[in-house]
C-alpha cells in the first residue's frame, strides 16, 4: 500500500461528541482520528461507535484522511470496535489506528479481520493501518511490527502509555520529573523512527497534552522533524496549523535544494561525481538529502514503500 499520504498533523477527536466531531473536518489536519479508546469513557464506548459512522459518513472531509483509534485488542470493545464502523462507514474510512501494539501478532490480527470484511461488503479499495507503539514490548519489537503487514502506512510514537510500561517518573507533559542528559526520549523516538525507515512508513510523533502552550508544542514538533519524523499528533485543533508549518520545508529550503541538485547535475553531466557549493563538498548523498526535502515539500510524503515487505 502507497505511503505517500501526508501526515504532517494528526488530530485527535473523542468520537463520543458530535460537537467536537462536527468541527474536525475544517481542522486543516492531514489525517483525524475519531477516538473509540482513551478519548471515550467505558460506559460510552459502545454509542461512540455509531456517532464515529455517522461523522465518517455524514460530512465533507475533503482530501482529510479519515481515521478511527479503536480499543486495544485486550479489551473487550476491539473486536465489535473493527465490525460496527467498518460496516457501517465502508468507502468513507480511511484508517484504522491500533494502539499498545506489542507484536506482529497484533496487526496481522486486525489485517485478518479487516480483509473479511472487505470481502464480505465488498469494499473497493483496502483500509490502512496505523499503528501506536507505546509498550515496552512494542518498542523492542518495533522492526517486526513495521514489517508484519502490507495495510502499514506508519508508526506512531506514543510517550503517554510508554511513560507507564517503562514505570518512567514524569509529569503530564510526559517529561522527566528532574534533570535529565539530553533528550529524555531520544532512544525511543530513534527506535521508532528506524524501524518505520527501515520499512518504507511514516513515522508520526507523541502527542503533547499541554495544548495551551504552542510554543513548547513547536519546540517538540521541531525536535522530531529534525530527526527525521513526518508528523506529530495534534490533541487539540490549535496544534494543527503549529505542526502542518514544522513539518513543511520552507520556501528557502526547497530553493536551496532545488539549486544544489541543479548544480551537481550539471556537474555529473561533465564527469565530475562531487563538486564544492557553499565552501562545503557536496556528493550524491547530499542529492539524496536535497531530493528529501523536495518530496515533503510536495506532498509531505514518506519515502516510497519497499514490495519486498510481507503482508
Amino acid at each position: 500500500m502507497s505511503t505517500r499520504r501526508p501526515r504532517r498533523s494528526e488530530l485527535a477527536t473523542p468520537a463520543s461528541s458530535e460537537r467536537m466531531c462536527a468541527k474536525a473536518p475544517s481542522s486543516g489536519a492531514d489525517l483525524v482520528f475519531l477516538d473509540l479508546e482513551d478519548a471515550c469513557a467505558p460506559s460510552v464506548k459502545e454509542s461512540a461507535r455509531s456517532l464515529a459512522v455517522d461523522a465518517l459518513t455524514g460530512q465533507d472531509w475533503g482530501s482529510t484522511l479519515r481515521a478511527v483509534r479503536i480499543n486495544g485488542l485486550d479489551t473487550p470493545w476491539c473486536h465489535d470496535d473493527i465490525i460496527e464502523v467498518v460496516t457501517g462507514a465502508r468507502e468513507a474510512l480511511d484508517v484504522v489506528i491500533v494502539p499498545k501494539v506489542r507484536g506482529a501478532r497484533d496487526v496481522w490480527w486486525v489485517d485478518v479481520l479487516l480483509s473479511q470484511l472487505e470481502q464480505k461488503l465488498r469494499l473497493t479499495r483496502r483500509i490502512a493501518l496505523e499503528v501506536l507503539i507505546e509498550d515496552a514490548e512494542g518498542l523492542a519489537n518495533a522492526l517486526e511490527i513495521a514489517r508484519a503487514s502490507s495495510r502499514l502506512e506508519a508508526l506512531i510514537f506514543g510517550a503517554g502509555d510508554l511513560s507507564v510500561s517503562l514505570q518512567a517518573r514524569v509529569d503530564g507533559n510526559f517529561d522527566p520529573l528532574g534533570p535529565y542528559p539530553g533528550d529524555f526520549w531520544h532512544f525511543a523516538r530513534a527506535q521508532v523512527l528506524t524501524a518505520a525507515r527501515a520499512t518504507g512508513l511514516a513515522a508520526v510523533d507523541a502527542p503533547f497534552p499541554a495544548y495551551g502552550d504552542p510554543d513548547a508544542y513547536r519546540a517538540s514538533a521541531a525536535q522530531a522533524a529534525l530527526l527525521g519524523f513526518d508528523g506529530k499528533w495534534a490533541i487539540h485543533p490549535s496544534q494543527v496549523p503549529l505542526a502542518n508549518d514544522v513539518f513543511t520545508p520552507t520556501k528557502e529550503e526547497v530553493a536551496a535544494a532545488e539549486d544544489v541538485i541543479a548544480r551537481y547535475r550539471r556537474a555529473e553531466a561533465e564527469g565530475t561525481g562531487a563538486i564544492g557549493h557553499d565552501g562545503r563538498l557536496v556528493d550524491a548523498a547530499h542529492i539524496r538529502l536535497a531530493t528529501n526535502v523536495l518530496a515533503r515539500a510536495a506532498h509531505g510524503a514518506p519515502p516510497k514503500r519497499r514490495t519486498d515487505q510481507t503482508s
